[in-house]
């Protein structure tokens, strides 16, 4: 069974923290159950940990709990990252499960907890596109990509914002037992396996989705899915019934 650990505290983005959990349970449930073994895990000072957006999660254990070797370590994100990692102790116990971990990983502003350990540096890293020039700024000693979905560099894998995360836990996943087992957790998730794209596409570019009238919003979804039509202004006004 591969051992996941996943560190949340206080303020972390519930979905950093959800959204792998999910599809490590799923990828379980469709390959038997005896894959993955998924704990979270929280800072020694709290039996309970409230995320970002006010959900209360108790977590399996503590970190000076967790003894051996780790399969996986995961570092979720959210807007708690920057005060979990001036807990100097939380950090030193970062670096030491990272060494004993086979992969680490991170989803979102999680990369700046793996940076402040020092485990990101020289590398090629993910994290949300909100995030990414202040973790470059702050960090200069890595590359930071803010378009990637995720990165993967050697045995370190990092992730863009939130439901990103689940695009890395199903590469984990592909990886770990097959792209047929990947495929059909996607299915059960209703997600895609490998979305097309990077990040920006869903977040800056969102920006130009919001007209208030019906017609031109279905035109613009439309626009998207049907990049090879012809979309001159005559043949759009066309489609939208308008002038």
């Amino acid at each position: 069974m591969r051992r996941i650990a996943i560190l949340a505290f206080e303020g972390a983005q519930t979905l950093d923290v959800t959204g792998p959990f999910e599809v490590f349970s799923i990828a379980n449930r469709l390959s038997g159950g005896s894959e993955y073994g998924v704990e979270i895990v929280a800072p020694d000072a709290q039996s309970a940990i409230r995320t970002g957006s006010g959900l209360a999660i108790v977590p399996d254990r503590t970190t000076s709990s967790v003894r051996g070797p780790l399969d996986t370590l995961l570092i979720a994100g959210g807007e708690g990252v920057l005060e979990a990692m001036e807990d100097e102790r939380l950090v030193r116990w970062v670096r030491r499960a990272a060494g004993r971990s086979r992969r680490v990983t991170s989803v979102c502003t999680g990369a700046y907890m793996l940076a402040r350990a020092g485990l990101l540096d020289g590398r090629h890293v993910a994290t949300h596109w909100a995030s990414a020039a202040d973790l470059a700024r702050r960090h200069p000693e890595i590359t930071v990509d803010p378009e990637a979905i995720f990165v993967r560099d050697g045995d370190v894998w990092t992730s863009a914002g939130v439901t990103a995360g689940m695009d890395l836990a199903l590469a984990l996943v592909e990886e770990d037992l097959g792209r047929a087992v990947a495929l059909e957790t996607a299915r059960w998730l209703v997600v895609f396996v490998k979305r097309p794209g990077g990040q920006s596409q869903f977040s800056s570019h969102l920006r130009a989705q919001v007209a208030d009238r019906r017609p031109l919003r279905e035109l613009q979804e439309w626009m998207a899915a049907n990049l090879g039509a012809d979309l001159s202004v005559p043949a759009l006004a066309a489609r939208a019934c308008m002038s």
